[in-house]
């Protein structure tokens, strides 16, 4: 069998191609059969499900048509996708107030991108959503606005805080626990009815295949009507279930009467809320009392929602008190909704889609199986937009991992005495990739080949000096890789090695795979102390970052958080001196080895840092509570003895028994050199941080050498 490879210098991969047979693999054959929404065929059964931060209409600035968002869509449609739905378009602007319906030059430039869609055998559905209701991650700034009666009028014509987080009933923030979200007023959800109804005309006159009513789902406006625990109503919009699903009803009515019955209109739907109270989930497999949507009332609004005119339901569980369902991290199961979603399926006539961590075969045995129509895949598509082709290609070693990290698509952090802690230039830009810096964000990241070809020495082939080689190698480079181990992926290595992250272990060996096909010499078992002694043009430094000690009594009994990662034998009791996200993980991957660990935390929270998505930081909050792992706040370690540790905490001191003690509060940079005009630093070399900040720097440093 004849192999050979390629570098695709648009996209910035490396493919390995087998030219002699590019028939599906049998197993994923199911996912490349047609089906029909209505009368609108599909070619094959991957749907491309919204993401915030990709509509065709922008995001945070006032409406218009995104050329970027375009861009990303289009490359998709011509990878072999066969239904795309853009994120989520506001009826109402979020910056300005302006509706989407009055920009009619907006909807005639949609039209002429919907030819270039439909040319390559796509179909495209757009998102329109209601709101967000509780669920606006407000920041710091708009719980100002809604705080202050006087502020937030003042600031009414540009962002109008309070219509942003309208209930339907006067509900706390999922944010900002102490700010109270008025009722929405009845003449406001008529405009909103109005509004689905008109812009749904225009998408169908500029040639969009359908829409998707955005959603009874994920406890997004819409849904908070349909949950008996956020909607506290005494007229026509509350009490029974009727009221209750009143809104979505007369949405799709009100686009039928505009559009024709013929014309589709999926619906975004939770099947589950699996919430438990404001702010608190369901874990998997838990035994719990839900206060939102039960399985019983599934049942039943399915049935009543396809009757009432929907023709898909595009399907997965939860609310944003239980985000880790609709937008799961690494810790969710994969193929996490799909019992669920199946399940339903069984009260309705009309194509179910499932979403959340779903994996090609096993979607392809649903598909197969009839307990789905579609399946929903989101965030790879950020990770590596070629995916699709790849899978028909049989390459899929060649597929670039989506780790579910959330660094850089939806980095909203949420922690005790902060709300949406997450800055502006992630809150307007959602939706970008933490591996592909290329995703959403125009042509910043391009790869052009280098004007001058230069020898390059990379110091470390951990991510960062791996991506930087690539790059650089990628630009025509001639790249060393001078790595001290007998091994690629350095530190990375230990933060892979907890059981959850398998899709991590696969990022490492298509690292490792990528570099072994590119023109990249790599020497092993070679540190380098002296970098005068390199035979090269630039020299990039990518040592990593040297693990931090605490000034405690016995602190020598104690080891790394990478020590422990690496393998080390821990005993039965465990203390954690460090609740960030590497000792919460810690945690979690002892608990599982039935081990019983113990988290001790200086600040007021666990994970109180920017940059930790609230849907993974909320899991594993929730895990600890739900499995009674002992958390201290505000607290400190004195001292550390052979047998116990020493907790000084809000209520005095309190002595816990350690067979072991793992010490995990953070890194400082430990470059070799320092930077000049020769020498780049990349990685926890340069700044400590998460892959995002390593990946993005390497390619900046790879561009410009």
């Amino acid at each position: 069998m004849c192999f050979f490879v390629w570098c695709n210098r648009k996209a910035g991969t490396f493919i390995t191609e087998n030219k002699e047979d590019n028939r599906v693999d049998q197993r994923f054959e199911p996912l490349f059969t047609p089906w029909k929404i209505r009368d609108v065929e599909i070619k094959n059964r991957i749907v491309l499900c919204p993401m915030g931060g990709t509509s065709l209409f922008g995001w945070m600035e006032p409406n218009h048509f995104d050329k970027v968002a375009a861009d990303f869509f289009l490359e998709r449609a011509r990878n072999n996708v066969g239904l795309i739905i853009p994120g989520i378009a506001p009826l109402r602007d979020t910056i300005g107030g302006r509706w989407l319906y009055k920009n009619k030059r907006m909807f005639a430039k949609l039209k002429d991108y919907m030819t270039e869609i439909h040319k390559t055998g796509a179909k495209l559905f757009v998102q329109l959503t209601a709101g967000f209701g509780r669920s606006f991650a407000i920041t710091d700034a708009l719980v100002l606005l809604l705080k202050n009666k006087f502020l937030g009028t003042l600031a009414k014509p540009i962002v109008d805080a309070s219509y942003l987080c309208a209930s339907p009933s006067e509900l706390p923030s999922r944010w900002a626990e102490d700010v109270m979200c008025r009722e929405i007023t009845k003449k406001e959800i008529e405009q909103m009815i109005y509004a689905f109804a008109q812009t749904a005309k225009l998408c169908k006159e500029a040639g969009v295949d359908g829409v998707e009513v955005h959603a009874v789902h994920e406890g997004y406006l819409m849904d908070q009507f349909t949950l008996p625990y956020t909607n506290k109503r005494t007229d026509e919009y509350g009490g029974s279930f009727e009221n209750r699903y009143r809104f979505p009803v007369e949405v799709v009515r009100a686009i039928k009467a505009e559009c024709g019955e013929d014309y589709p209109v999926s619906l975004r739907y939770s099947v589950l809320s699996k919430t438990k109270d404001f702010c608190v989930g369901a874990m998997p497999g838990e035994e719990y009392d839900e206060v939102g949507r039960n399985m019983e009332e599934s049942e039943k609004a399915a049935k009543y929602l396809q009757d009432a005119g929907y023709d898909m339901l595009n399907a997965d569980n939860g609310t944003y008190d239980a985000w880790y369902w609709a937008h799961p991290p690494a810790y969710m199961p994969k193929n996490c909704n799909l019992d669920d979603v199946a399940h339903i399926k069984q009260f309705v006539d009309i194509p179910v889609v499932c979403a959340g961590r779903m994996e090609p075969d096993t979607g392809a045995d649903a598909v197969r199986d009839g307990k789905i129509d579609g399946v929903g895949f989101a965030r790879q598509f950020l990770t590596d937009g070629e995916w699709v082709t790849k899978l028909m290609d049989g390459r899929m070693e060649d597929i670039q991992p989506c780790i579910c990290c959330h660094n850089a698509c939806f980095a909203m952090a949420h922690y005790k005495g902060v709300a949406n802690d997450e800055a502006f230039s992630d809150v307007s830009h959602m939706s970008r990739c933490a591996l592909n810096p290329r995703t959403m964000q125009g042509h910043k990241f391009d790869i052009i080949p280098a004007a001058e070809k230069k020898k390059i020495a990379v110091i470390g082939g951990g991510v960062g000096g791996m991506e930087t080689a690539r790059i650089a190698a990628l630009r025509g480079h001639k790249v060393t890789i001078y790595e001290k181990s007998d091994r690629l992926g350095g530190v990375f290595i230990a933060a892979a090695a907890p059981f959850f992250k398998e899709k991590d272990r696969e990022l490492i060996e298509w690292y490792r795979r990528q570099v072994a096909a590119l023109p990249i010499e790599v020497v092993y078992n070679t540190e380098i102390k002296d970098i005068s002694t390199l035979d090269a043009d630039e020299i990039v430094v990518a040592t990593g970052a040297r693990a931090r000690s605490l000034p405690i009594p016995g602190i020598k009994r104690s080891i790394e958080a990478v020590e422990y990662l690496n393998g080390a034998e821990v005993g039965e009791n465990v203390v954690i001196i460090g609740g960030g996200l590497t000792g919460c993980e810690i945690a979690y991957d002892l608990y599982h080895k039935g081990k019983k660990p113990v988290i001790v935390e200086m600040k007021n929270d666990l994970m109180a840092v920017r940059g930790i998505c609230l849907a993974n930081s909320s899991y594993l909050r929730d895990f600890f509570t739900y499995k009674k792992v002992p958390v201290y706040l505000e607290s400190r370690v004195r001292s550390i003895s052979d047998t116990a540790v020493v907790v000084s905490g809000p209520d005095g001191d309190v002595t816990l028994p350690a067979d072991s003690v793992i010490v995990s509060v953070g890194y400082d940079p430990a470059p070799i050199a320092k930077k000049s005009r020769h020498v780049h630093i990349v990685g926890d070399a340069y700044s400590v941080g998460n892959l995002r900040t390593v990946v993005w720097r390497a390619w900046k440093v790879a561009e410009k050498l």
